[in-house]
């Protein structure tokens, strides 16, 4: 079912790879101030296609499927190609580890609780880990677009860690559930 929230979704994921080419030359800061735009955009789209799909009554089993699959593959691009340009580094690799570790865990967790039918509806801490890890991600591209601003960069390497330690706690409320219908 091809709805505008829908294909707001699909948008996301086909821009994924664009937005991998303009990240791919660190030294290239037109591209990251591109990227930038782009990832903004994307962002937007992510908000946008959940709220259409609610207001229009159009919530599809497609968009509940593919609404998250297109996050993870946003976030876990952004995150590979930020550690292969090094913008993340050092110590900061742990905070990238620990969002992917998560993003990972969390969707086997959900493929295993669907199979015994069981929902876990994302909670409101759980949207605010992802709204604090899309900053932390999107300043560190904009960090690379204006170097000579080292503070934005900054920030988006704090953000990070607010995200990843805002992931441990949502990853686990998320295992408490899970443990629960395990044998």
């Amino acid at each position: 079912m091809l709805t505008v929230p829908n294909l707001l979704t699909l948008s996301r994921i086909v821009a994924v790879p664009l937005l991998v080419g303009l990240l791919w030359w660190p030294q290239w800061r037109a591209g990251y101030g591109i990227a930038f735009g782009l990832y903004c955009l994307m962002g937007i789209t992510d908000y946008f296609d959940g709220y259409l799909a609610r207001a229009q009554g159009a919530v599809s089993r497609l968009g509940v499927f593919l609404d998250p699959i297109a996050d993870k593959i946003m976030v876990a691009a952004v995150v590979l190609m930020l550690v292969g340009t090094r913008d993340i580094q050092g110590i900061h690799l742990v905070a990238g580890l620990v969002i992917l570790i998560r993003e990972i865990a969390v969707s086997g967790l959900r493929e295993f609780l669907a199979q015994v039918q069981v929902s876990v509806p994302v909670s409101r801490l759980a949207k605010w880990k992802t709204t604090l890890q899309l900053v932390a991600l999107g300043a560190l591209i904009l960090g690379g677009a204006v170097p000579d601003q080292p503070w934005v960069a900054s920030v988006g390497l704090a953000a990070l860690w607010g995200a990843a330690v805002l992931t441990v706690v949502t990853g686990w409320d998320y295992l408490r559930v899970g443990l629960k219908h395990m044998d």
